[in-house]
């Protein structure tokens, strides 16, 4: 390990490695930005560095980002940007509501994964669809009725509400539509960096590019069954009635072997305690999907302990403020901030914690492309390597060992 990026190494360990060992330490270990909260105009300094920045600017954007103006000094080289606000996002406008996305074209750094942000007003449709990719989905807002038929011609019709999921797999058409009362919002994840939302097969845009008489022979009818057929532009996100709560559809075929929704009310916490709630979908409890997720509440004065994965993490912050540093090996590492709206995205094998830097719970979710979710502790690690292996490496003392758990802190 060249100087520098012992240096980092450890520096970054200093930060943050004394509150993994601890239930009870907080998140002071790492290091804030000098720049006082109530500052009116946060500038780019910390002691002996930087200076101020008469503007132009644009402080509103500063003081979400404290940690990009003036960076810990822990940071270094040059890392990906992994962080896109969905309010920077194209917003695409419908009549039964709206729909932003963050792809590579947004975040560059997320191949692996792209996101979108839909709102459904009560009782709209977004239309009968299907997609070249997996297609991960997340209630953040209402309820919603799925529908999906699988590839072997049998109909899974679902009711999720807030907090609940779905998986639909690549080319299995599928229907999303509102209940009433706030309608819904939700997040989707596609299993596609580069996979615009826009690219979506559509029911009626399928219609309209196929010839008449072709439809007419498929189906069966008269060509004037088919001649006043709805415009795609009409359709996509468009009102329509509340949904019945039982559906009845014909089954030839029968039932699905695997649900495509999954309700969270019966997922059980893999971590609990004043620290914060962590919960974890994947195969194991929802065998269809190709999608696994964490979702992670942490406290005010608690961080998500650092660690790392062996997958590409998108990430999505539903309540509250973060702070996170991502090693990107090298000598390199970055910090950024994040609030409710905002995606991250982190790259396999960058260690990296998220600390909540507000004073409300934070609430976010770690996605990975993967049925099953891999997780690398750094402190875990440390405390059940040989002793010797880890003072040879970062000079510790055998009180700082000690200290070192056994088993993942998850969240301290």
């Amino acid at each position: 390990m060249d100087t520098t990026r012992r240096k980092i190494f450890q520096s970054f360990v200093a930060a943050g490695i004394a509150a993994a060992v601890s239930s009870k330490a907080r998140a002071d270990g790492v290091s804030p930005s000098t720049t006082l909260p109530d500052d009116p105009i946060p500038q780019p300094e910390r002691p002996g560095l930087g200076g101020t920045d008469p503007g132009p600017r644009d402080v509103a954007i500063d003081k979400q980002n404290p940690d990009l103006l003036a960076p810990p000094p822990s940071d270094a080289g040059t890392v990906p940007n992994l962080k896109w606000p969905f309010s920077l996002s194209h917003n695409r406008l419908s009549p039964g509501g709206w729909a932003r996305q963050t792809t590579i074209q947004q975040l560059p750094v997320s191949t692996e994964m792209a996101g979108v942000d839909m709102r459904l007003n009560p009782g709209a449709i977004r239309e009968l669809h299907w997609h070249p990719v997996g297609e991960w989905g997340f209630v953040t807002l209402g309820s919603i009725q799925i529908t999906c038929l699988d590839a072997g011609g049998r109909m899974y019709v679902d009711n999720l509400k807030q907090g609940d999921l779905w998986f639909f797999p690549e080319s299995y058409p599928h229907s999303l539509q509102a209940f009433g009362g706030v309608g819904s919002e939700f997040v989707l994840v596609f299993t596609d960096g580069d996979y615009s939302e826009n690219d979506t097969f559509l029911l009626s845009d399928a219609f309209a590019h196929l010839p008449k008489d072709v439809l007419a022979k498929n189906f069966g009818v008269p060509v004037s069954e088919v001649s006043n057929l709805a415009s795609p532009d009409s359709r996509y996100i468009y009102p329509g009635p509340i949904p019945p709560t039982h559906v009845n559809v014909p089954r030839p075929y029968g039932y699905p072997p695997k649900a495509f929704g999954y309700h969270t009310a019966n997922n059980k916490p893999i971590f609990q305690s004043e620290a914060g709630t962590i919960r974890i979908v994947d195969s194991s409890s929802f065998p269809v999907t190709g999608v696994s997720v964490m979702l992670v509440t942490v406290n005010p004065g608690y961080m998500r302990e650092i660690h790392w994965h062996g997958d590409d993490e998108w990430q999505y912050y539903l309540q509250g403020q973060a702070r996170l540093t991502a090693f990107a090996s090298s000598g390199t590492a970055a910090t950024f901030d994040y609030r409710a709206g905002d995606v991250g995205y982190v790259p396999s094998n960058y260690i990296h914690y998220e600390v909540n830097t507000g004073n409300t719970p934070l609430q976010f979710m770690e996605v990975f492309r993967s049925p099953t979710l891999n997780n690398f502790s750094l402190a875990q690690w440390m405390g059940v390597t040989p002793p010797w292996l880890v003072q040879g490496d970062l000079n510790l003392s055998n009180a700082f060992m000690n200290k070192l758990p056994t088993t993942t802190p998850w969240i301290v």
